[in-house]
């Protein structure tokens, strides 16, 4: 049977791996609640099982989640676990390699079907499930833009699946000229990524509600976009080295906001295990303050 002192020290244990050390913490159970010798075990581990709740500073919550702090209803972000790096580890293992395959490095090519599978199984599922993990937990601007891309590695991965027959429904013979395909095909699926840069250009505004280091994968992806759409236009009109130029210039950029990506993903998973040193990302969220905080101070004002 176990005695107080016992069950004393196991609940300082408890505290100290829920509330340690002095940097800033994902979870405190503690609440602010000191334990010391003069506490009764029983009682204080009733208080850690009855005051436990969610403490945790705005630039460390826009660092784990990617969004600025907001109020949900429920403990679900107690419950759940963080879903932003799984869908973080989908994008970059499904971009990563495509973006060297683009800038053809050691005789890479084929935009990237030797990697149709990853495209599916790391883009598509991940993504979508850590897109369904932020929605759950109230997380909207990551929840939007973890499930687009989720979708867009699934779209690339069926659209260079020969079963979906993409390129088939342009050919009238079958035969690749000259090492070109349909020019119907490639001068139609531009606009795809075209608009995918219209869309990365709406997150990149919303991110700078986030950090630099985010902010900078939307920032690189918007021409990598533009980039990749320009290839496939040059490539219909039979422009093959000016095509080649944009395709290489489409992976340097898409490589930059992998080397971002991977940046970011590391800064999550040291801050969500809190180790004792940590990765900076450029906080922005304290920056460009969002309308309620303006509006709170407009009242602070006005009451003062």
């Amino acid at each position: 049977m176990a005695t107080n002192t016992d069950t004393y020290q196991a609940a300082a244990r408890n505290q100290n791996m829920t509330a340690g050390g002095n940097g800033p913490m994902e979870k405190d159970y503690g609440n602010g609640y000191h334990l010391d010798k003069d506490h009764d075990p029983e009682r204080a581990l009733e208080r850690i099982r009855t005051t436990g709740s969610l403490s945790i500073s705005p630039e460390l919550f826009e660092k784990i989640y990617l969004s600025p702090q907001n109020r949900v209803a429920g403990d679900l972000r107690k419950t759940f676990g963080n879903p932003t790096p799984l869908a973080l580890v989908g994008f970059l293992l499904s971009l990563s390699p495509l973006s060297c395959i683009l800038m053809g490095w050691r005789g890479a090519g084929g935009n990237g079907a030797s990697d149709t599978g990853v495209y599916f199984g790391f883009g598509g599922v991940l993504m979508i499930l850590g897109a369904i993990g932020e929605w759950i937990i109230g997380n909207t601007f990551p929840f939007v833009v973890f499930g687009s891309f989720g979708a867009f590695w699934i779209s690339w991965g069926m659209t260079l699946q020969p079963f979906y027959n993409s390129y088939g429904a342009y050919s009238t013979t079958g035969v690749v000229a000259e090492g070109l395909t349909e020019p119907k095909f490639y001068a139609s699926f531009a606009f795809f990524h075209l608009f995918m840069g219209v869309l990365c250009f709406i997150y990149m505004i919303c991110s700078l509600r986030t950090n630099i280091v985010f902010f900078g994968i939307f920032a690189t992806l918007v021409p990598g976009f533009g980039c990749l759409a320009g290839a496939f236009w040059q490539t219909a009109l039979g422009n093959v080295a000016l095509a080649t130029k944009l395709q290489i210039a489409a992976g340097a950029l898409t490589f930059i906001a992998d080397m971002l990506g991977w940046w970011i993903f590391f800064a999550i998973l040291l801050a969500s295990l809190d180790f004792p040193f940590q990765l900076p990302v450029g906080d922005l969220s304290h920056i460009i303050k969002g309308a309620s905080d303006k509006k709170k101070e407009k009242e602070a004002q006005y009451d003062a």
